[in-house]
C-alpha cells in the first residue's frame, strides 16, 4: 500500500508542477493552458486516491484539511475548466480565472505543507 500511494503522490506532485508552472509562465499574459487544465484533474484524481489508499490503510486522515484541500482544488478545476472553454472559443481569459489557477494552486500547496 504503500508504493501505490506513494505512487499516487508522485503523480499529485506532477498535477501541481503542471497547474504551477503553467501559471507561472504565463503571469504576465494571464491564459489557462491545457497543461493546467490536465493538471487540476490530475490533482483531484490523485488526491481523493491518496486519501482513499490512506483510508483503506493504517494510515490517519485530518479530515477538515482534506476538505479545505478539496474546495480550494474545486476551485482549482472550475477556473481552469471554465478558462479553457474560453481559449477554445477564443476569447480572452479573464485575468482573476487565470491567476486563481494558479493563486488557489499555491494556497493549497501552502496548506498540504505547512499544517
Amino acid at each position: 500500500m504503500d508504493l501505490l500511494h506513494t505512487l499516487f503522490l508522485f503523480f499529485h506532485i506532477l498535477g501541481t508542477a503542471a497547474l504551477l508552472g503553467g501559471w507561472l509562465a504565463t503571469f504576465k499574459n494571464p491564459a489557462v493552458s491545457q497543461w493546467q487544465h490536465i493538471g487540476a484533474w490530475v490533482m483531484l484524481v490523485t488526491g481523493l486516491a491518496m486519501v482513499g489508499s490512506l483510508e483503506m490503510g493504517d494510515g490517519t486522515v485530518n479530515h477538515i484539511k482534506i476538505g479545505i484541500k478539496l474546495v480550494l482544488l474545486i476551485g482549482v478545476l472550475v477556473a481552469a475548466v471554465l478558462g479553457r472553454r474560453k481559449v477554445a472559443k477564443n476569447e480572452p481569459v479573464p485575468t482573476g480565472m487565470a491567476h486563481a489557477v494558479g493563486g488557489l494552486t499555491l494556497i493549497n500547496v501552502a496548506i498540504a505543507v505547512f499544517w
